[in-house]
């Protein structure tokens, strides 16, 4: 993939973020942008990253997103240490009794954990890349993603315990349902021990391992157009019913299809593909 790509229009005012069109139509590629930290997060960073991704939500010239962090040496490091040690919220404040200094940390948090949820809650669907140092809040952020690749030299851990907390953003919810073995699950969770490429294939957390960033990075990008050249009503409609599976029974969740279905099976799209399919030709879908 070409390092140079052009900034997406409607997102140029994001200051910690490139989001760039990524070659194949409809794929947009949203990147980190703060290499000299290895990429890690301060408020106003997780701020901008649920705009971003509830403002490619609802985009209709983006059908699937491609997730990576910029420079060589990381993904991201997690939560910016020294911003969370200076910052009032996780301080004493001016509450003046318990209750309501807990009352100022729940909506802080709250704050945090809906803005990486917005990866997860995008319509469309999201391919993150992995590379080198991916810690802490990337284990989050990638629980978000729909679709997790790796490069072999990345080096992975869930390490909120190392920090002195519980992680309150998102893996301890997804993690367990991402991958099948709940008892690795607890150790890197209770050891912020890390793991590696190997490990994260094995227990199911990443689809494909590359030999490099460059080649991951292409791999995705691949991906991400072969999803957008297909029917958005029904690639949308598949990660919702996927996610919704995940949270509720079998039967719920046929029922679910089943309500869902009845309004997406009048879309013009099935017949698209099928007339495609007999006339031997590539069908083009109308933006959703």
């Amino acid at each position: 993939m070409s390092q140079q790509q052009p900034q997406l229009k409607g997102y140029t005012s994001y200051k910690h973020f490139n989001v760039t069109s990524a070659g194949p139509s409809f794929v947009a590629h949203v990147e980190i942008n703060r290499p000299a930290k290895l990429n890690a997060f301060f408020e106003a960073m997780w701020l901008e990253l649920g705009q971003i991704f509830r403002q490619l939500s609802s985009d209709p010239d983006v059908r699937a997103v491609v997730l990576s962090g910029a420079g060589d040496r990381g993904f991201t490091a997690g939560l910016d240490i020294h911003a969370a040690s200076s910052n009032d919220q996780l301080q004493s404040g001016d509450a003046p009794d318990v209750g309501r200094k807990a009352a100022q940390l729940r909506r802080y948090i709250t704050e945090f954990q809906d803005s990486i949820s917005a990866i997860e809650l995008c319509e469309k669907p999201v391919i993150v890349v992995l590379h080198a140092i991916s810690f802490g809040l990337a284990i989050d952020i990638a629980c978000a993603s729909d679709i997790r690749l790796c490069t072999r030299d990345v080096r992975l851990a869930v390490k909120e315990v190392d920090i002195g907390l519980a992680a309150d953003i998102g893996t301890l919810s997804r993690l367990p349902k991402a991958v099948g073995n709940f008892s690795w699950v607890k150790e890197v969770c209770m050891s912020a021990r890390e793991f590696g490429a190997a490990e994260a294939q094995q227990v199911g957390f990443v689809s494909h391992v590359l030999d490099s960033k460059a080649a991951a990075l292409d791999q995705a990008v691949k991906l991400a157009g072969l999803i957008a050249g297909k029917s958005p009503i029904a690639v949308q409609g598949t990660k919702e019913l996927l996610n919704h599976a995940r949270d509720h029974s079998v039967s719920e969740s046929l029922r679910y299809t089943t309500v869902w279905n009845s309004a997406a099976l009048q879309s013009r799209d099935m017949m698209d593909a099928l007339s495609a399919s007999v006339q031997k030709k590539k069908p083009v879908f109308s933006k959703l």
